[in-house]
């Protein structure tokens, strides 16, 4: 049994262990997004819905998918990667291309992919699925608090908890991997950290019909103070299809077997 698997089932079981401790208590467990005691609690309305199929607005060009901003502080660690990645493009190669790995893009990568996104929002969570790779982002809306993080599981993607204000959903990520995460790839190659937080103010704005999302993001591990940015997607009348991103598979696809890249 690998390292990570033995790590995976202590986390594991110190949440089942928790949970059976709380039951004996006489503690009520957590109610999941999904149940229907949950789902029929009475709350304010939503100031707004995003259920619906949204594609990442890119008229202001490629780079507008980018989360790097124009100028920026590196810690050393990080400058090393950046550093090496900008060696590999000027030599036309690739720097640890973990995305064409079918490593997973994380967030926030994976928000402006060139792949829609179909978003269910419930009273409870908002559900995200990518087209690119089918990946998953959930952002509970049911009052929850961010998990124990002796017991939390790291993802990709994190653990998002959202909370509405005015006509504002305030979307709080953290609990990242801090390994094969990437905030650029094919660019600056700058790592995110265990320790990347993610703050997004989502509006709707135009009628319904855009999807506005403005970004502070820091990690400490990586780089000095804040980034700010803010994106834009747009509501699309399409559905999304089961992909599956199988490297072995996938020799006649470049980014999965070229030479090219720097391991």
């Amino acid at each position: 049994m690998t390292v990570s698997a033995k790590l995976f089932l202590v986390v594991v079981s110190l949440a089942l262990g928790l949970r059976s401790t709380a039951l004996a208590q006489g503690v009520a467990a957590p109610q999941s997004a999904l149940s229907p005691e949950n789902l029929s609690k009475q709350r304010p309305k939503a100031p707004f819905d995003l259920t619906g199929t949204w594609l990442h607005d890119n008229k202001d060009g490629p780079n507008s998918s980018r989360f790097v901003p124009p100028t920026f502080k590196l810690t050393p660690d990080a400058q090393e990667h950046y550093d090496a990645g900008q060696r590999a493009t000027k030599e036309g190669k690739v720097y640890r291309d973990d995305i064409g790995q079918c490593w997973p893009a994380g967030m926030p990568l994976i928000m402006t992919r060139v792949w829609p996104i179909a978003m269910v929002q419930l009273p409870t969570a908002i559900y995200m699925t990518s087209a690119f790779m089918n990946s998953l982002r959930i952002i509970y809306l049911d009052g929850r608090p961010h998990s124990d993080p002796d017991i939390v599981v790291p993802s990709f993607n994190g653990e998002s908890i959202g909370r509405w204000e005015g006509n504002t959903l305030v979307v709080d990520t953290k609990y990242f991997p801090g390994h094969h995460h990437w905030m650029d790839q094919g660019g600056a190659s700058i790592p995110a950290s265990d320790q990347l937080h993610i703050v997004e103010r989502i509006r709707m704005i135009n009628s319904g019909n855009v999807l506005e999302i403005e970004y502070t993001m820091t990690d400490p591990k990586s780089w000095d103070g804040e980034w700010k940015m803010t994106k834009r997607w747009n509501r699309v009348n399409e559905d999304i299809t089961e992909v599956e991103c199988w490297p072995d598979l996938n020799d006649h696809i470049r980014s999965t077997s070229s030479s090219s890249q720097i391991r």
